[in-house]
C-alpha cells in the first residue's frame, strides 16, 4: 500500500466534561462523578440498582449476555457472541430477537455457522439497504477465515446466501478479522484485524465474497467509518489516532486497486481509538471518533481537508478527566479490564445530528445533545443493574470472561498520563477494592454496542444484561427529520 500522506501528532488532553444532565422526575441518578459507579456504591449493592437520568426500560431479552457488537433490522435485534460461550448451553451462536413488542423481545431462531459460534467480536453488522446482516467469527482478539452472509429480508429468520466461501470450513476467506462492516453502499464489506491487515470483500453477489483488495496498513487497526461516497476510509489507530485511506479505486472496482494513505492524526488523549461517524454539520465534514481506552472520551476531528484533519472539540465524562483518574482507579478495581471508557456510538442521522448516544462501559448508555457540536451536554444515561456474582449465568458475556482479572488496565495510560502531570493522588485510588486483582465481580455492566436509534427508543446490547429497549424522555429529545441511526460502518 503506498504510505504516503501528512502525519500530525497532536499532544493536548481534553480537560472538560460535557455539562451534566439535568435529571427530571422518575429518575434515579448517580451518587459520584459524572459516570463513576463508587466503590462504595459497588459495596453496598447500590450498583445492582442501576441509575438512569430520563431515560426509562421499555423491556429486554438478558439470554447468556450480550457480546461486544450487536446488531439490528426492521423489528429485529441480533445479539453478537463472545467465544467460548457461544458453544455453551442451548442457545448456541447468535441469537435472534423479535423486537415488534419492545417490551416483550422474543427469541426466534441461533444462527450456528461457524463464523457466528467462533464469536462475532466487533463485525456483526447490518447493511438495511441491502437487507444483509454479516458477521467474521473472531475467536479471541483476531480471526481468520470465516464470513457469514445472510438475507435478513424476513428479519426475524436470516437465510444463509454463501454456504460455500467463507461459510464452509474447507473454504475460507483469505481475511484477518477483528471488527468489520459496509460501505455505504452496501457491496464492499472491509474486514479489519489487529495486526493492520485490510480487506475489502465484494459483496455485489453476497452468495460468493470475495476479496478484492488486501493490504498492511503499517499500524494496529481496529474499528472505522467510512465516507458518504465510499471513497475514504477512516481506520482507527490502536495506538491512539485515525489514518484516511483513499479508497476510491475498491470503490469503483479498479482492477489490482491501490489505496494509498492520505493522512494519519495520532495523539496521546486516549487510545485503542474504536470507530469514527462520519458526519456533516452545514455542509461540512467532520468525524465522531470513539477511544475505547485512557480515557480519551470521543473527539470531534474536522475533515473539510482531509490530508491534514484536527481535533476541534472533545466529549468527556467527568470521570475521565485527569484531575479524576485516580477516583477512576479506585472505584474501577475488580471490575475487569475496562472502567469508564467510551466504545461505539450512533448519531441520529448523519446530516446535522442532534443527538449522540454511546456506550460508555461501566458508565452505561450516554445520551448528548450535540446540535451545535461545539457546545456538547449531555441529557440523559441508563446505567444498567449490575449482575454483582451473576459470571456463570452470562456465559455469552464478554464481561464474564474477562472477570478472571480485576484491574482496569485500559485505564493505564490515563493514570501515567494524570501522574506526570501531578494531577495522580494515590490515596484516591487506594479504596476498599483494591486487593481485588483477581476476579472481577460484575459490579458494574459493560455497555460496549452502539446504541441503535428508533424514534424515542434507543435498542441496545451490554454485556451482562443483554437486549434492552429503553425510552428516552420526550422532554429531552425529539427525533428529528430522517432520523438515521448512524455508526459510520
Amino acid at each position: 500500500m503506498d504510505t504516503a500522506g501528512v502525519v500530525r501528532e497532536v499532544h493536548d488532553v481534553g480537560r472538560v466534561a460535557a455539562a451534566r444532565a439535568d435529571c427530571g422526575p422518575g429518575s434515579r441518578p448517580e451518587t459520584g462523578l459524572q459516570g463513576d459507579v463508587p466503590a462504595a456504591d459497588r459495596d453496598s449493592g447500590r450498583s445492582r440498582d442501576g441509575y438512569q437520568c430520563n431515560i426509562s426500560r421499555v423491556g429486554g431479552f438478558a439470554g447468556k449476555g450480550g457480546g461486544i457488537v450487536s446488531a439490528s433490522y426492521d423489528d429485529c435485534a441480533y445479539m453478537g457472541t463472545t467465544f467460548p460461550g457461544s458453544v455453551v448451553g442451548d442457545s448456541k451462536g447468535v441469537q435472534v430477537l423479535d423486537v415488534s413488542d419492545s417490551a416483550n423481545p422474543v427469541p426466534t431462531v441461533t444462527l450456528t455457522e461457524p463464523a457466528m459460534m467462533a464469536g462475532t467480536w466487533e463485525s456483526l453488522k447490518v447493511h438495511p439497504g441491502r437487507k444483509l446482516l454479516v458477521g467474521t467469527g473472531v475467536p479471541a482478539l483476531v480471526g481468520a477465515g470465516l464470513l457469514s452472509v445472510y438475507d435478513i429480508t424476513d428479519c426475524a429468520h436470516p437465510r444463509l446466501l454463501n454456504p460455500g466461501p467463507g461459510t464452509s470450513l474447507q473454504m475460507p476467506l483469505p481475511i484477518t478479522a477483528h471488527e468489520a462492516g459496509f460501505s455505504p453502499d452496501g457491496k464492499t464489506y472491509w474486514s479489519t484485524g489487529t495486526e493492520g491487515v485490510v480487506s475489502a470483500v465484494d459483496l455485489t453477489d453476497p452468495s460468493q465474497p470475495r476479496v478484492v483488495w488486501q493490504g498492511w496498513i503499517g499500524i494496529s487497526a481496529h474499528g472505522f467509518g467510512i465516507s458518504p461516497d465510499g471513497n475514504r476510509m477512516y481506520v482507527s489507530n490502536n495506538f491512539g489516532g485515525v489514518t484516511v485511506l483513499d479508497t476510491s479505486a475498491v470503490q469503483r472496482r479498479d482492477p489490482n486497486p491501490r489505496v494509498p494513505q492520505v493522512s494519519q492524526l495520532s495523539w496521546t488523549d486516549g487510545w485503542a481509538t474504536q470507530h469514527s461517524i462520519p458526519v456533516t454539520y452545514d455542509g461540512h465534514p467532520y468525524l465522531f471518533t470513539v477511544n475505547e481506552g485512557g480515557s480519551g472520551g470521543v473527539k470531534l476531528i474536522d475533515i473539510e481537508d482531509d490530508t491534514k484533519p484536527g481535533i476541534v472539540n472533545s466529549v468527556k465524562l467527568e470521570i475521565n478527566l485527569p484531575e479524576n483518574i485516580d477516583s477512576q482507579i479506585g472505584s474501577g478495581m475488580g471490575g475487569s479490564a475496562f472502567s469508564y471508557e467510551s466504545h461505539y456510538c450512533a448519531a441520529d442521522r448523519p446530516t446535522n445530528p442532534t443527538a449522540l448516544a454511546c456506550g460508555w462501559i461501566s458508565s452505561g448508555i450516554r445520551v448528548f445533545d450535540v446540535s451545535d457540536p461545539f457546545d456538547v451536554r449531555e441529557i440523559a444515561y441508563y446505567n444498567p443493574p449490575a449482575m454483582t456474582d451473576r459470571n456463570l449465568e452470562r456465559v455469552n458475556s464478554p464481561h464474564a470472561l474477562a472477570s478472571v482479572l480485576g484491574v482496569p488496565l485500559l485505564s493505564a495510560p490515563a493514570a501515567f498520563q494524570a501522574a506526570a502531570g501531578g494531577q495522580f493522588d494515590l490515596g484516591q485510588a487506594i479504596t476498599s477494592r483494591a486487593g481485588m486483582v483477581v476476579g472481577g465481580d460484575l459490579s458494574t455492566d459493560w455497555c460496549l454496542s452502539p446504541p441503535e436509534w428508533r424514534g424515542n427508543e434507543l435498542w441496545v446490547t451490554c454485556s451482562d444484561n443483554g437486549f434492552m429497549a429503553l425510552h428516552l424522555d420526550e422532554s429531552v429529545y425529539t427525533p428529528p427529520t430522517n432520523q438515521r441511526s448512524t455508526i459510520g460502518s
